[in-house]
């Protein structure tokens, strides 16, 4: 093959390969991404970009194998896991298949949550991420471009983007179905990051007035509580008020959980037979997994969370072969431009 002509590989390890606990070992802060941008730098690639969410850690790099074998040694240095346990869990996606991917990972196809729309502001960060870093180039920019637009053709001309589907919606009919109307539930949301805001606008959406929101920083609080006229908190001054609240939503950035079995089973006591739902959103875990088996304590983390939002929208998953079909035929065409006439263009 001529060394004018453009390869592509991606590294993908998602929650088809990985359950949760794993997914949170693969979970990278921005140093992390610092670590990685440097080292795909060091090790000589001219193109790579770095996505990772909740559900996904992946990153798509222009080369050959090589190039996929460097890419791998970067991700290694980024998260610090074992190199049996990264390997368990990555597959590598060439070529066309890569662009094919990159489309149905852009569109919400390939989504935990089937039709998603977070997951498209996630990728156009990832490139915006990249292209600020000067690791983007001929290639990635048309393929994540046609991404982009295939993205926002499937979201229109299919049915998967039905029931905007969200974190914030599925807490939501998950908190009414245990405690019916939010307007007297206490609800306490640990974390003031996007997820957190996203969960917080939609209980206000659905008639929730008692929300206190919590965080390490006090200002990161108040900001937020104001704006939907909610009530601020400290971090550990939240962790004593548990007992409190009826809904415990953990969105926080933690190396560990901040509740664990001993401590709810103190909370479980002083409530004195009322139910507590606790919704886990953090990878990694924000609430032991321990905590479900206790009696009156209903415990959902994102896998619980995205098979009741998927079992709940078969019509949407009607539409994925439809749109996959098409996204692909999008795909290979990107694919041929950008393989056959590798295009200079810059965004």
């Amino acid at each position: 093959m001529s060394q004018s002509v453009p390869t592509l590989v991606a590294l993908s390890a998602t929650h088809h390969t990985a359950g949760l606990d794993v997914r949170a070992a693969f979970a990278l802060t921005d140093e992390g991404k610092k670590i990685f941008y440097k080292a795909v730098s060091d090790l000589g690639l001219g193109e790579a970009v770095l996505l990772t969410t909740c559900n996904r850690l992946e990153v798509y790099v222009v080369g050959d194998e090589a190039a996929a074998l460097h890419a791998r040694k970067a991700l290694l240095m980024a998260t610090g896991v074992e190199a049996d346990i990264l390997d368990n869990h990555l597959k590598a996606i060439p070529g066309q298949k890569a662009v094919e991917h990159l489309f149905s990972v852009a569109s919400g196809i390939d989504s935990q949550m089937v039709g998603e729309a977070e997951i498209a502001g996630q990728v156009k960060q990832a490139y915006a991420d990249a292209l600020a870093r000067g690791m983007t180039g001929p290639v990635l920019n048309r393929v994540f471009q046609k991404a982009f637009q295939a993205s926002a053709w499937a979201r229109t001309h299919t049915g998967i983007a039905q029931g905007q589907v969200s974190l914030g919606n599925i807490v939501v009919d998950l908190a009414g179905r245990v405690f019916g109307s939010l307007e007297r539930t206490r609800i306490l949301v640990l974390g003031t990051g996007e997820v957190g805001r996203q969960v917080v606008q939609a209980l206000v959406s659905r008639g929730a007035t008692q929300i206190s929101v919590a965080s390490r920083t006090f200002e990161h609080a108040r900001i937020l509580a104001e704006e939907f006229a909610g009530s601020s908190l400290i971090l550990t001054d939240a962790l004593r008020q548990i007992h409190n609240h009826d809904v415990i939503i953990g969105c926080a950035q933690v190396d560990r959980p901040l509740l664990v079995h001993e401590t709810i089973l103190e909370v479980v006591t002083r409530r004195q037979d009322q139910p507590l739902l606790m919704v886990d959103l953090g990878v990694p875990r924000n609430f032991s997994s321990e905590c479900r088996e206790l009696e009156g304590v209903y415990l959902s983390d994102l896998d619980d969370l995205s098979a009741v939002a998927n079992a709940r929208l078969q019509a949407r998953l009607a539409e994925v072969g439809r749109a996959r079909e098409a996204l692909d035929k999008k795909a290979a065409r990107a694919w041929l431009a950008t393989h056959s006439h590798p295009s200079n263009e810059t965004p």
